[in-house]
C-alpha cells in the first residue's frame, strides 16, 4: 500500500520558527539563536535515548539521591549531561542551573554568554521504569550585570525570562516553546530529525473540566482546598462534576492542562508547608507558558512570575490552569490569605 501523503517542502521547523523571530528583533545578536538550537539538540538526543532506554539497559536507579531528595535515575543522569555539555558548548551560557547539580555550573570562560539557564533535565524520571510520559523543562534569563557569573545571577524572578518551553517525551516527541510572545508547539518528526510547527499561538481554554493533583495527600491538605475540591466534585449549581486526571510527571500533567484547560495543583500542605515543586527549573518555566497562554499560575498568595527567589533550589506551591477555575475564595492556601493581582480581578 503506497503513502500518498504529500510531501512538504516548505516546512517551518522550530530551527526555522527560531531564526525568523530572531531575525525580527532589533538589536539581535544570534546569541539566543545558537542557545536555543543547542537546547533542541539535547532534547532530541534525550528523546532518542528515552526510546532506547530498555534496550540500552538504560532503567534503573543510579545509586544516588540528587539534591532534592528524589532517586536519581540513570537516564537523570545521561540527560543531565546531555544538557549541560550542549548548552556550555553554544558559547551564550554562563551560569547553568540543574536539578541534579546541588550548586550552580559557571561556564567555562572561553565558551561564555550572557544567558542563564535554570532546567530539570528529565521530569518526572519515577516513571521511567514502567514508560509513563516523561520531559525535560527549562527557562532562560539574562545575565543582569556585568560582573564575574555566580549563583545569584539565577536568583531571578520569572518575570524576567527571555523565554521558557518544555519537552514531553510521550506517544510523540514535541516541545512546547515560548519567547514571551505567545504558545508554540512543535513534533519531533523521526525521519527528519526536525521538530514541526504543529500548533500555533496555542490558548487554554477559559474553563476546564478535568483537576489534576495527587490526592493521596488528602490528610495533610489546608481546608479551602478541600472545600475546593468537594466542589469540584459535588457542583452546587447542578453542573457535571469535573474529572480527575493524575499522571505524576509534571510536564505530562501540565500539557494536558494546557491543551484541553482545566486546572493544576501541586499546592502547599501540612507535610509540604513550603511546596514541593522547585521555583527556578519547575514552576516559573510552566507558569510562563500558562500566562502566555491566556491562563494563570499562582503559589496560591501571589503570581508564580512575580516570587523574588533566595536559593536555587527553593520549593513553592503552585496552582496553574484555566482562569476562570481559579477561585480566589478557595484557592488560597495560607491561614491568612493575601491579595493576589491576577485573582482579585475575577
Amino acid at each position: 500500500m503506497s503513502d500518498k501523503t504529500p510531501f512538504e517542502t516548505d516546512m517551518l521547523t522550530l530551527t526555522r520558527f527560531v531564526m525568523e523571530k530572531g531575525r525580527r528583533v532589533k538589536g539581535a545578536t544570534g546569541e539566543l539563536t545558537q542557545l536555543l538550537n543547542s537546547m533542541l539538540t539535547a532534547i532530541k538526543a534525550i528523546s532518542s535515548a528515552v526510546r532506547k532506554a530498555g534496550l540500552a539497559h538504560m532503567f534503573g536507579i543510579a545509586g544516588t539521591m540528587n539534591v532534592t531528595g528524589d532517586e536519581v535515575k540513570k537516564l537523570d543522569v545521561l540527560s543531565n549531561d546531555l544538557v549541560i555539555n550542549m548548552l556550555q558548548s553554544s558559547y551564550s551560557t554562563c551560569v547553568l542551573v540543574t536539578e541534579e547539580n546541588k550548586e550552580a555550573l559557571i561556564t567555562p570562560k572561553d565558551k561564555r554568554g550572557k544567558y542563564v539557564v535554570c532546567f530539570d533535565p528529565l521530569d518526572g524520571s519515577s516513571n521511567i521504569d514502567c514508560l509513563a510520559p516523561i520531559g525535560t523543562i527549562f527557562a532562560i534569563y539574562k545575565k543582569e550585570t556585568d560582573d564575574e557569573p555566580s549563583e545569584k545571577d539565577a536568583l531571578q524572578p520569572g518575570r524576567n525570562i527571555v523565554a521558557a518551553g518544555y519537552a514531553l517525551y510521550g506517544s510523540a516527541t514535541l516541545v512546547a516553546l515560548s519567547t514571551g510572545q505567545g504558545v508554540d508547539c512543535f513534533m519531533l518528526d523521526p525521519g527528519l530529525g526536525e521538530f514541526i510547527l504543529v500548533d500555533r499561538d496555542v490558548k487554554i481554554k477559559k474553563k476546564g473540566k478535568v483537576y489534576s493533583l495527587n490526592e493521596g495527600y488528602a490528610k495533610y491538605f489546608d481546608p479551602a482546598m478541600t472545600e475546593y475540591l468537594q466542589k469540584k466534585k459535588f457542583p452546587e449549581d447542578g453542573s457535571s462534576p469535573y474529572g480527575a486526571r493524575y499522571v505524576g510527571s509534571m510536564v505530562a500533567d501540565v500539557h494536558r492542562t494546557l491543551m484541553y484547560g482545566g486546572i493544576f495543583m501541586y499546592p502547599a500542605n501540612q507535610k509540604s508547608p513550603k511546596g514541593k515543586l522547585r521555583l527556578l527549573y519547575e514552576c516559573n518555566p510552566m507558569a510562563f507558558i500558562i500566562e502566555q497562554a491566556g491562563g494563570m499560575a499562582t503559589t496560591g498568595t501571589e503570581a508564580v512570575l512575580d516570587v523574588k527567589p533566595e536559593g536555587i533550589h527553593q520549593r513553592v506551591p503552585l496552582i496553574l490552569g484555566s482562569p476562570d477555575d481559579f477561585q480566589p475564595h478557595q484557592l488560597i492556601s495560607t491561614p491568612a490569605p493575601l491579595p493576589h493581582p491576577y485573582l482579585d480581578k475575577t
